[in-house]
């Protein structure tokens, strides 16, 4: 009897200990299912910054995916097309630009997705050409023999006819000097020895060619400026003329499907690391399907075409900021919504959302 009264005693306690364990932990696996179900992808220019400037609100409207504390609240990341320095300068400068403290492995880039072909090409010659510093950014991807297309042009001599008109001065000022590629690229750099070209600013490869078709672009100019994709059309065209047999590229970059899968799995890494954060007693691994990703970007071709093309769980969203002005939604690439600008963008998924 005096067990059974013991016993009795102690199963009401242990009981009310379980059931308080248990709501815990539902409640934590329930929250964090509601609140890291989503997930957000920013393109940059002429969403988030014009130039160097922050446009629409961004500063603000990126700072609400943070806690008080600074600890991420909303998974998110930037994909853009642009590039010509590593990942990790890229979120140096967006953490001055936007007063928040960026990852490297937030910045998807347009060349980012060349980590993958490092395995192919680790040994092999490559020619890193684009703005910025391409070969540094193919080095710290990991790949062994990687020139820029100066360090190769000064190799032989007289291969540029240009040369000596691409350095001058104006007024005793501006000290402009005009890239060698567009020369040496449309006849040079097309033999066996060199394996690949990557040009990583607005991002192309070759493989003989892999290249990006973002045709337009909106930058620190008002109006819209040609981008890559006019490039690839350039070099195709002259390549073609020249050869027998035509250019062989392979696309990265938006509008492409692959980038936004890269995305997606960016942006899963994002929210296991969101979920630690928030519910270390849940013992939940974090490895959920998105409910919905947002896209928010400016151009209709690429950001928009790209959502469209990814399917679910994308979900665009067009600004007015950028390449895109128009009154009404685009006729050809239809956003799912369509907004002033990223800050915007930014109220409307949270309030949908339910996150305050």
């Amino acid at each position: 009897m005096r067990f059974q009264r013991s016993l009795a005693l102690v199963l009401p306690r242990m009981r009310n200990k379980f059931q308080s364990q248990a709501l815990r932990y539902f409640s934590s696996l329930l929250e964090s299912e509601q609140r890291s179900s989503f997930g957000i992808a920013f393109d940059i220019d002429g969403v988030i910054l014009r130039g160097r400037d922050p446009i629409g609100g961004s500063p603000q409207a990126v700072r609400r995916l943070y806690k008080d504390s600074g600890k991420l609240n909303v998974p998110f990341l930037f994909l853009t097309n642009g590039g010509g320095v590593p990942e990790s300068k890229r979120a140096n400068e967006l953490s001055e630009q936007l007063g928040v403290k960026i990852l490297p492995s937030q910045v998807l880039q347009g060349h980012s997705p060349f980590k993958s072909l490092l395995k192919r090409y680790e040994n092999q010659l490559i020619i890193a050409a684009g703005k910025g510093e391409p070969a540094v950014v193919m080095s710290e991807y990991g790949f062994k023999k990687v020139v820029s297309i100066d360090e190769y042009a000064s190799l032989f001599e007289n291969i540029d006819p240009l040369s000596e008109y691409k350095k001058w001065t104006t007024n005793q000022v501006l000290d402009r000097s005009v890239h060698p590629m567009n020369t040496v690229l449309r006849c040079d750099v097309t033999s066996e020895a060199v394996k690949a070209v990557f040009v990583v600013s607005d991002p192309v490869d070759w493989g003989r060619d892999i290249q990006k078709d973002h045709l337009t672009i909106q930058a620190a100019f008002p109006s819209n400026r040609l981008g890559m994709g006019a490039f690839r059309i350039a070099l195709e065209s002259v390549f073609n003329r020249v050869h027998h047999n035509p250019l062989e590229h392979v696309s990265f970059g938006k509008p492409n499907p692959v980038v936004f899968k890269n995305a997606e799995a960016m942006l899963r890494q994002l929210q296991v690391s969101y979920r630690s954060n928030n519910s270390k007693e849940s013992g939940d691994s974090g490895l959920q399907s998105f409910k919905t990703l947002y896209m928010i970007g400016d151009n209709p071709s690429v950001d928009i075409k790209g959502a469209r093309q990814a399917g679910h769980p994308w979900f665009s969203i067009l600004t007015r900021t950028g390449v895109f002005r128009g009154k009404h939604n685009h006729a050809e690439f239809p956003a799912d919504m369509v907004v002033d600008t990223v800050e915007e963008a930014v109220d409307y998924i949270l309030e949908r959302e339910c996150v305050s």
